[in-house]
């Protein structure tokens, strides 16, 4: 008693004239009043379970009845422990799968919420367009996307005298990122300034060009061709990402696939299932 934790006050109260049975059946009612007592309670059927021999029980008139039932009686034991830990550990891992639903559900929700933040974000912006400063503004606008979607990004910078307008890393390719927030098309020599910002850089950079209000088809057909480094973006394919139909490094994989395919650099979001 005293090896599995049985304070030396409750063991005082065991009168000499006591049973054993009489002090065990005062003492173990005592014992679950609390949660230390509880874990005595443990530590005793812990030592119970491991007991393979009743040496106590040898020299009495039924020794051997008395043996059999003390074997019979750890086996019960055991079985119960065994069926207690079972239900402990289904317990906990309910408890730890509604856990992970509820932070599941709590990430939806906050998902959700910075989604439509993005949504309403880029609605007022577009009351700006054509404004002085609404350019500066969208590309703030867009790194909060890329922010959202958890892509490896570099915002804004100057080099060699040139503004790139930042760019992103998807599946080890690095993207030049231009953007225009400007109510006429990009034309075709936006295109050609883009495309020798991105030729001047590592055989493996790529370039994305994101304009708001879409592209002439002549941008379109100068940014096409055999082996294009360029993809073109437009409102189409953000708000396939805003309303979350799909990511937006899933959007580029549609685009970077069909410019492998045909050489043509935009396709327009409306044609993705086809």
């Amino acid at each position: 008693m005293q090896q599995c934790g049985v304070s030396e006050s409750l063991l005082a109260t065991w009168h000499g004239d006591e049973t054993k049975r009489d002090f065990l059946s005062r003492l173990f009612p005592k014992l679950h009043e609390s949660d230390a007592g509880q874990q005595v309670v443990v530590k005793i059927a812990y030592y119970l379970m491991e007991q393979t021999t009743f040496p106590d029980l040898k020299g009495w008139e039924d020794s051997s009845n008395m043996i059999q039932d003390a074997y019979t009686a750890v086996e019960r034991l055991k079985a119960f422990y065994r069926e207690q830990k079972e239900q402990i550990e289904k317990e906990i891992s309910q408890e730890e799968s509604q856990k992970l639903l509820r932070e599941y559900q709590k990430k939806i929700a906050e998902s959700q919420q910075s989604l439509e933040k993005l949504n309403e974000g880029l609605n007022n912006l577009s009351k700006e367009l054509g404004t002085q400063g609404a350019g500066y503004k969208f590309q703030d606008w867009f790194y909060d996307l890329m922010r959202f979607c958890e892509i490896i990004h570099r915002k804004p910078y100057v080099q060699d005298g040139r503004q790139i307008d930042g760019s992103i890393t998807v599946k080890d390719t690095t993207y030049l990122v231009e953007l225009k927030f400007t109510r006429p098309q990009a034309g075709a020599p936006d295109i050609d300034i883009f495309r020798g910002k991105v030729e001047t850089k590592a055989d493996n950079t790529m370039g994305i060009m994101v304009s708001i209000s879409g592209y002439s088809s002549v941008a379109i057909n100068a940014a096409s061709g055999n082996k294009t480094p360029l993809l073109l973006f437009d409102h189409g394919h953000l708000y396939l990402c805003l309303t979350g139909i799909m990511s937006f490094g899933d959007v580029i994989d549609r685009l970077k696939r069909n410019a492998s395919q045909t050489g043509r650099a935009y396709l327009n979001a409306s044609e993705f299932g086809s």
